[in-house]
């Protein structure tokens, strides 16, 4: 990884510099929440929807902002200007604070602002499609993004195992709700389907269903594993991902097995959108 620039606590240094107290509650209870983003033309996509989302997550958990959003956007700002990056991955993370008793924070919550060049993901997972598997969880107050990616890293971990690039989490109901990292969507013919309750509303999400609603009939509902048998195309959501295509959910081969029109129509919208 590059050695940026990154904030920490009221400093700009190097992060092979940076460090955290380890008294904070984030590191002995995983207590914190952070958001991620990336740029278009070196600007911040979409910021103010990310902090707004990172303010929801901090109120679910009862944790309280170190500074004013006006505040945090201004640090992400310079944090990006110091690095000076064509494009950038951006995480804002919101630490619990420092606390003696390793329950009850005594200190105000911590800022760290992570900034490093963008991911670029193979070629061929846009052009062919990935394949992702699913497992059995649910994550806790699926409207806050913490740091608690426990269960995403052990299904990481199985889809890694099993060839594939995602884990979709499925609940006691058995509704396909989101990936690790992802939103889920399907087509059945002409319609969109995604899941709205129970899932971390993805702010690439929600550009993508402005986008869809122009051409096609857009329903929020559960997404059952029949809906996928179904389904003539799959794809998921995410600020580092765009609009990925999947073409495979654990053995079920989805729809053709290639990347859909209507897909790659989404996936084109979007890149218009985006980089003009």
């Amino acid at each position: 990884m590059a050695n940026t620039v990154c904030y920490v606590n009221g400093r700009y240094l190097a992060l092979n510099k940076a460090t955290l107290p380890v008294q904070d509650l984030a590191i002995l209870r995983g207590y914190g929440v952070f958001d991620f983003l990336r740029t278009y033309h070196g600007q911040p996509f979409r910021l103010d929807d990310h902090l707004q989302r990172l303010a929801r997550s901090a109120r679910l958990i009862e944790l309280d902002l170190p500074q004013p959003l006006e505040k945090i956007e201004e640090i992400v700002l310079q944090t990006l200007r110091r690095n000076n990056l064509p494009e950038a991955n951006v995480r804002i993370v919101v630490t619990g604070g420092v606390s003696a008793d390793s329950i009850q924070a005594d200190a105000s919550p911590g800022l760290v602002v992570l900034v490093t060049p963008a991911h670029i993901y193979p070629a061929n997972y846009y052009t062919t499609g990935i394949k992702a598997i699913t497992v059995q969880t649910e994550r806790y107050i699926p409207l806050a993004k913490t740091i608690n990616y426990i269960p995403a890293l052990l299904a990481l971990k199985q889809a890694r195992a099993a060839g594939a690039a995602e884990a979709l989490y499925v609940n006691r109901q058995g509704h396909i709700l989101e990936g690790t990292t992802t939103n889920l969507f399907i087509f059945v013919g002409q319609q969109l389907i995604t899941p709205k309750d129970d899932i971390l509303p993805g702010v690439t999400r929600n550009v993508v269903l402005q986008l869809a609603q122009i051409d096609f009939d857009v329903v929020q509902r559960p997404i059952t594993f029949a809906d996928v048998a179904q389904a003539s195309e799959a794809f998921i959501t995410a600020s580092n991902k765009e609009v990925m295509p999947v073409t495979q959910v654990d053995a079920q081969t989805v729809g053709s097995g290639s990347v859909g029109a209507n897909t790659r129509h989404l996936m084109d919208a979007f890149r218009q959108l985006t980089r003009g």
